[in-house]
Formats: C-alpha cells, sequence, structure tokens
C-alpha cells in the first residue's frame, strides 16, 4: 500500500472521528441522510499527503488540519469561524464586557480586517477608527492573507504597547496611518443622562452579560430625576452582542408576552420565537430584572437612533419596536447582520462559531443583508458616505427570498497619509450629536432636519404635530 493511500486512510478516519465526537444533533440529522463524500475526502487527504511528503518544509499535522477547518469555514460566509483555544477564552470574556486590545469590533473582508464599529473610549474610538474601515496594515505586516484570528492576535497585546495600523477609509485619497496604544478595554454596556428636563438619552454600546441589569438601573435613574416626556434609545455603532440581552432590552419597551424576534434555520432548534417574557429573555418570572422598571417605561414617546454600525442585536432591538409602533426608528440604514451564529465546543477549549439561522422581525422582515431601514432618514455628519454594510461582504447570505442586498464600490487605497485634521468622531450624547439632536426635536413636535445646516435642504425631514 502506498504511503499516499495509508495517509488517507487514516484521515478518512480521522474526519470521520471528528464529525462522530462534534455529537450536535443537526449533524447527526444529516448524516442519516447522506453518507460522507468519500471520493471528495480521499482527494483531500491526497492533498494532506502531498503537503506532508513534498512541501519545502516539514508541516505539522495539527496545523495542516487547523487550516482545513479554517478554510472550510471561512468558505461558507463572513461570519463562521473556527475558535482556537484563545480565541474561543477572547470571545467569553468579551461577552463579560473586559479584554484587552484596541477596541474595535472587526471582521473579514476581501482578505482585508474590516471595522465594524469602533468601541467607545477605547484607543480605536479616541484614535477616529471608523465603521467601514478596512484595516490593511498591522505595523510593517499586510493583512491580505491573514486569517481573521491571526489578525486579532496581533491586535491584542500587553496594555501600553503600541501598534500601527494602516487604514483604507472611502473617500480618502490615500491609506491613514495611526499609531495607537493597547490598553485593558471595559466596555460600559450602558449610559444615561438627562439631555434637558422630561427627555431621557440611554445609550446601549454592546449586549453583554450586563446590559440587562445596567439598562434597569440606569432607566431608574432618568425617572427618579422627575417624569419622562421622551425617551431616546441611542444604539448607534452597537455591534451587538448576546441574543438574549437584545429580548430583554426590546421588553423592557414592550407590551408582555408579544413577539421580538424569530429565526429560521435548517434543523428545529434553529427555528424558534423569542417573545418579551422572562422565559425567553432570563431565567424565568422570579428572576426577572425589568420588574423593578417604572410602569410609564412602556408608554413614553421614544425614538431608537441607528446608523451603519448597528448590527445584530441592536437591529433586532430596533426591528422590534418599529414594527409593534412601540418607538420611531430614526437614522441612517443600519448594517444588516441578520444571521444566528451558534458556538459549538469541539474540546480541547476550542470551538467553531457556525451559521444556523437567520433573524426576521416580528413582522416577518428579513434582517439580512437589508438591515433596517428608519422611519425618519437623519444623516450623520461626514460619515454617510464610508459605510460598509453586510451587502458589501464576500460570501454574505442572502435574505432567505434569495435577494443578496446592493453592495457598494470598494475604498481604494494609494499611498499613506497622515491622518486628517477632523479624525475624531463627534461624541455620541454631547450637544455636539445632530442626531440626537434631531431626536429630541421629533419628541417636543418639532421640525427635524435630515442633515447638518451647512447641507440641509430647506424643507424639514418629517415634522410631528402636538
Amino acid at each position: 500500500m502506498s504511503k499516499f493511500k495509508q495517509v488517507g486512510l487514516i484521515l478518512v478516519g480521522a474526519l470521520a472521528g471528528v464529525l462522530l465526537s462534534l455529537n450536535f444533533q443537526a449533524i447527526g440529522q444529516l448524516a442519516s441522510r447522506s453518507p460522507l463524500p468519500v471520493e471528495e475526502l480521499r482527494s483531500f487527504t491526497d492533498v494532506f499527503g502531498a503537503i506532508k511528503s513534498n512541501y519545502v518544509e516539514p508541516v505539522e499535522d495539527k496545523k495542516l488540519i487547523t487550516e482545513a477547518i479554517n478554510g472550510m469555514l471561512a468558505g461558507l460566509d463572513p461570519h463562521s469561524a473556527y475558535l482556537d483555544a484563545e480565541a474561543f477564552k477572547e470571545l467569553r470574556v468579551g461577552t463579560q464586557g473586559q479584554f484587552g486590545g484596541l477596541g474595535i469590533e472587526v471582521g473579514m473582508e476581501d482578505g482585508f480586517v474590516r471595522v465594524v464599529s469602533p468601541i467607545e473610549d477605547t484607543p480605536a474610538f479616541r484614535a477616529g477608527v471608523k465603521p467601514g474601515d478596512l484595516i490593511i496594515k498591522l505595523d510593517d505586516t499586510p493583512v491580505k492573507g491573514m486569517t481573521l484570528n491571526d489578525a486579532v492576535k496581533r491586535m491584542r497585546g500587553k496594555p501600553n504597547t503600541q501598534i500601527t495600523l494602516t487604514i483604507s477609509r472611502k473617500g480618502e485619497a490615500a491609506p491613514i496611518v495611526v499609531t495607537l496604544t493597547r490598553a485593558v478595554i471595559q466596555v460600559q454596556s450602558v449610559r444615561s443622562r438627562l439631555i434637558e428636563p422630561g427627555f431621557g438619552w440611554v445609550r446601549v454600546s454592546q449586549f453583554q452579560e450586563t446590559t440587562v441589569e445596567s439598562l434597569v438601573r440606569h432607566v431608574g435613574e432618568l425617572y427618579k430625576q422627575g417624569p419622562m416626556k421622551g425617551l431616546v434609545l441611542d444604539l448607534r455603532n452597537d455591534p451587538g452582542g448576546l441574543l438574549y440581552g437584545a429580548v430583554a432590552v426590546s421588553a423592557a419597551f414592550l407590551p408582555s408576552k408579544v413577539l421580538v424576534v424569530s429565526t429560521d434555520g435548517r434543523t428545529q432548534d434553529a427555528r424558534k420565537k423569542f417573545h418579551a417574557a422572562p422565559e425567553d429573555y432570563g431565567l424565568g418570572a422570579r428572576d426577572d430584572q425589568l420588574r423593578s422598571l417604572p410602569a410609564a417605561v412602556k408608554s413614553v414617546p421614544m425614538v431608537v437612533l441607528v446608523n451603519g454600525g448597528s448590527a445584530s442585536a441592536s437591529e433586532i432591538v430596533a426591528g422590534a419596536l418599529q414594527d409593534h409602533k412601540r418607538a420611531t426608528v430614526m437614522g441612517t440604514q443600519t448594517f444588516g447582520k441578520g444571521s444566528v451564529q451558534t458556538i459549538m465546543p469541539l474540546g480541547n477549549n476550542t470551538a467553531i462559531k457556525l451559521t444556523t439561522a437567520r433573524y426576521y422581525t416580528p413582522s416577518g422582515h428579513s434582517i439580512q443583508a437589508k438591515g433596517i431601514t428608519p422611519d425618519v432618514i437623519v444623516e450623520e455628519p461626514g460619515a454617510a458616505q464610508a459605510r460598509l454594510r453586510e451587502a458589501d461582504l464576500v460570501r454574505h447570505l442572502d435574505d432567505g427570498k434569495g435577494e443578496k442586498g446592493a453592495p457598494r464600490a470598494k475604498p481604494a487605497a494609494p499611498a499613506p497619509a497622515a491622518p486628517p485634521a477632523d479624525m475624531k468622531p463627534i461624541e455620541l450624547g454631547s450637544r455636539d450629536d445632530f442626531q440626537l439632536q434631531q431626536a429630541l426635536a421629533f419628541l417636543k413636535g418639532e421640525p427635524v432636519m435630515s442633515q447638518p445646516p451647512a447641507v440641509a435642504q430647506t424643507k424639514p425631514a418629517a415634522e410631528k404635530s402636538n
């Protein structure tokens, strides 16, 4: 028996063993209907054997198998991925709101690292990194050809160490080069303030394990300052997070038991409906954290602010409040990340993140590759043309009905240039926050401008009568 055939038999057995060890119901169901593709697996093992025998340098079996798994998942869609022990650990730590690095939510786009959203009050945010930016170099190393895990590992590091990012941004003639100092990232999931008497602002920057508890505390503190005439729920640049957090935040403002979101996939576990009920977002009615919210929060007039950096869980909340006509959604089109990723542990502290379903709003609208369309369009000063969305990503899923969304043109990347003087973003929630000021005007029944005064049209975008 030849060496290739020996390797082939071993690998076919190993791959079959891996599939069995996953012990997933979905895989079990599929395996019962279709046998393993022996011819394709034989081709795989032939390639494996050729590499082991002929590659210019010796390669460990573990590396080849890991890269093969990486390739399988990366070839499916932009959000499925293999998580090695370090990446799996970081994922679990990240949901708790504390990790080390630069403070950006990222994905892959055409071989480069795409910024979904910078996290507020982090090194990346303070340096002016924006949603939609493509990171093309890390220090002197081109990103092209790296896996997402490799790129993330390079960006992570000890606090107070530096890394230089070369960024391609749509609308800029040349790449932008910024040097960032790593820090321990502690994400404050919820912030709030009284904009003026009777009008409150609540900002959710990411859906974490502590988001529901923080939301209840912040809303309660606002109501201690007096009755609310209007409330702004700010989900701009919120890249998402935990599903049950999105269901709970929606339930805080919706009538009990109404549908918040549904998911649909190939397996029974992927087809679910989530309602505004403790059993769907928490540990049950006895431990319902939302019980302590003021009753008036269910009926206070609301505006939900969104933009191209609002993704996944934040789109679920915006879609639920919009469909139930509980709030007016204002801002710009959201990112359109409407797919469900399930974390499936593999052993040895590794896992795969696999897309298993699509999200649908209560009215049955698919978020995937389309996003949430605001009721009132209010542009972001200087940012509207820089946004990349789900529909721009290679291999993105369609909406479940065969429509993949309209992609945008990709930014060009000539020679490096210094950061522009106005690179730093406007602080959300401040008096200079144009979109927030328009949300406040809407709640007060005043005219709303669709663009900042310098480029605003003479007619307001929308008006609300008293």
